[in-house]
């Protein structure tokens, strides 16, 4: 499922960690692996060739960190601007996933400051995974994924299930918040394990013999899925973030998640842990 994998390396953050705990993962160990590092362009011949050498003594440190299969690991160093560089070698290289660093910087912020991974984040048409820069990165035995109606829920189902069926001791966290329902005083909520929503995604996990654990808290969907993100520890989030931008505007980012109003958006700012946002190629 996960065969291309670009690692888009800065030499900050944690990406390399990251990508060593998914190499950990049995379905993972068999994908090919593009380590790119992009070089910002310069003023001067003099700059551009001191940054050039940077960029190749960074990517050769990431290759030699990673330790990973020779046969199964290109090296890319490339010029230009990183956030354009990134999308366009991403379809280039046909990667099944883009793996970047984030500071996880808010809405307008993102954009007055020129991220990278915002602007990919918004315009990059398959799987992403997010690794903000002040999380814990660990072992990934648990896996939450936000469930609902959507296709892109179903996709993000399939993968979590496919990382965690060889995974022993993994548990599947399945939650779906309900932010219309309201609770009164002493008002017990309903079992999660007969959430509509739920129950095609608990049947699935029990097909695979996946052990796993429904929520179904009321509320804001954003704030409610990273506090269980939180509660229960969760080493992945896995969230659907369905392509919203208009037909006649591919090349430019929708205002409304450039914003951070999508759920995806909120989620890539606040959750304690690294965020796949899955997304099919267009």
């Amino acid at each position: 499922m996960i065969e291309k994998i670009l690692l888009a390396n800065s030499g900050t953050g944690q990406t390399e960690e990251m990508l060593q705990i998914l190499m950990e993962i049995p379905m993972i160990q068999r994908a090919s692996v593009t380590v790119l590092h992009v070089v910002p362009p310069q003023i001067t011949a003099e700059a551009m060739t001191e940054k050039w050498e940077e960029g190749g003594k960074t990517l050769a440190k990431a290759i030699h960190s990673l330790n990973l299969d020779p046969a199964h690991v290109t090296a890319m160093l490339r010029q230009g601007d990183p956030k354009d560089i990134v999308c366009r070698v991403a379809k280039e290289v046909d990667t099944d996933l883009i793996i970047m660093g984030s500071r996880g910087l808010k809405r307008i912020q993102s954009i007055l400051e020129n991220s990278v991974s915002q602007y990919v984040f918004q315009l990059a048409d398959r799987p992403m995974l997010l690794v903000k820069d002040d999380i814990n990165i660990r072992k990934i035995n648990r896996i939450m994924v936000a469930m609902d109606r959507s296709s892109s829920a179903q996709d993000c189902l399939k993968l979590a299930i496919a990382f965690l069926r060889d995974i022993k001791n993994s548990q599947l966290i399945l939650v779906h918040t309900n932010p219309d329902l309201k609770l009164k005083p002493g008002e017990i909520a309903a079992n999660p394990n007969e959430d509509p929503v739920l129950i095609p995604a608990i049947t699935e996990a029990k097909k695979m013999g996946i052990n796993y654990k429904c929520v179904a808290p009321e509320g804001k969907p954003g704030e409610r899925i990273c506090q269980v993100a939180e509660e229960m520890r969760v080493d992945l989030l896995i969230l659907g973030s369905p392509d919203r931008r208009p037909s006649i505007a591919k090349g430019l980012p929708d205002l409304d998640r450039l914003l951070g109003q999508s759920l995806s958006d909120y989620v890539r700012v606040y959750a304690p842990c690294p965020v796949l946002l899955v997304r099919s190629p267009g």
